[in-house]
């Protein structure tokens, strides 16, 4: 599997952005922080966009840029496609005329797709012929994807896509960028600050702080380790967990999840049966007991688990973070005292229980 090797360096009055990293490319690696952290920095110099950047850039076998040796591509020379905040169509032409400036761009030796091609794929055909001003914010959204998508990409970078978009618009945008991966294998560097959008999209993510990378590796990973507890807001880490559509409760608002032979509650989601849902179980949000909750709780979700380690205090120094084998890896966020009380250790059988409100999904 190729990689895409990144070390910079730039400083700002005040700022300095210090990164050194590493992520395959393959599927959709999020680069997650809080705003000022360094994201979009980390995305303009990988595009080429801030030559004053010291450092070196190798994509796969290609560098990219290399001070020692005095080498520095080019944006164009780097094929890199970019989506921005905003969509930034051009008002005066319609959807296919947008598309296809983007295709103009390249070299018909270049391209790797066909205008129908992108179009089905994300769901333009009937659009064509409409003008940006007639489109929703998501629609606008998709034809600023193809449009970068029909430059030919090597690498697809999003800055903050959806930020302007509600919820229930981000989820219908969702399966269009899954896509990119499943069937054009274009590799997405995607930045933003919606843990949501990280749970739904990313394999691979990038942690920023303060200019620099804290964590980066597989989502299940990064979210469940316990030293991040100490850099990084409680409500981030966690479990998140592959899950399958079981069964709706529309009564009560719940969704039931199958999750490797159990069953979990959830608020109530549109999907069909048998789909598939990647969910987060926040770590301040489960609970454990020596016990099984009995059924007069209030607890929705029990799965018995056993704990792997526990690790430091978290930034707030009352809280520590204890790691557990659920059949993947879980993270509970419980009190110093609650577990001196309970008497943990390394080893023990416990049961972690969260409610259905609780899943970010």
């Amino acid at each position: 599997m190729s990689h895409l090797n990144a070390r910079f360096r730039l400083d700002y009055p005040g700022f300095r952005f210090d990164v050194d990293c590493a992520f395959p490319l393959e599927g959709t690696v999020a680069v997650f922080g809080v705003s000022g952290s360094g994201k979009t920095t980390l995305l303009r110099c990988i595009a080429g966009l801030s030559p004053v950047a010291s450092g070196f850039l190798a994509f796969g076998r290609e560098i990219w840029q290399d001070d020692a040796h005095r080498t520095f591509v080019s944006i164009e020379q780097r094929r890199v496609g970019i989506v921005f905040q905003e969509a930034r169509l051009f008002p005066h032409l319609n959807v296919e005329h947008n598309l296809t400036y983007g295709m103009k761009r390249t070299p018909p030796s270049q391209r790797r797709m066909t205008f129908d091609q992108v179009s089905e794929l994300l769901g333009l055909t009937a659009f064509l012929q409409r003008r940006p001003h007639q489109l929703s914010g998501g629609e606008q959204r998709r034809v600023a994807i193809g449009r970068a998508l029909l430059t030919s990409p090597q690498l697809l970078l999003m800055d903050e896509p959806l930020v302007s978009l509600d919820q229930e618009r981000k989820k219908d945008i969702f399966p269009f960028i899954r896509r990119l991966n499943q069937e054009l294998g274009i590799p997405v560097l995607y930045v933003t600050h919606d843990l949501n959008e990280i749970v739904q999209l990313a394999r691979h993510v990038v942690l920023m702080k303060r200019g620099n990378v804290v964590a980066t590796g597989p989502i299940q990973e990064v979210f469940a380790r316990q030293d991040l507890s100490m850099l990084v807001e409680s409500n981030i880490l966690g479990a998140v967990i592959e899950t399958r559509i079981a069964g709706h409760e529309p009564q009560f608002g719940l969704t039931r999840v199958d999750f490797l032979g159990r069953s979990l509650f959830i608020p109530q989601e549109s999907l069909p049966i048998g789909a598939t849902l990647r969910i987060q179980i926040p770590a301040c949000d489960v609970s454990l007991t020596m016990d099984p909750p009995t059924a007069s709780g209030s607890m929705l979700n029990v799965l018995e688990a056993t704990i792997v380690d526990i690790g430091p205090s978290s930034r707030n120094g009352y809280a520590v973070a204890v790691k557990l084998d659920a059949g993947c890896p879980l993270l509970a966020m419980i009190t110093r005292k609650s577990l001196q009380r309970l008497k943990l250790t390394i080893g023990q059988t416990v049961h972690a229980s969260f409610k259905a409100v609780a899943l970010g999904v």
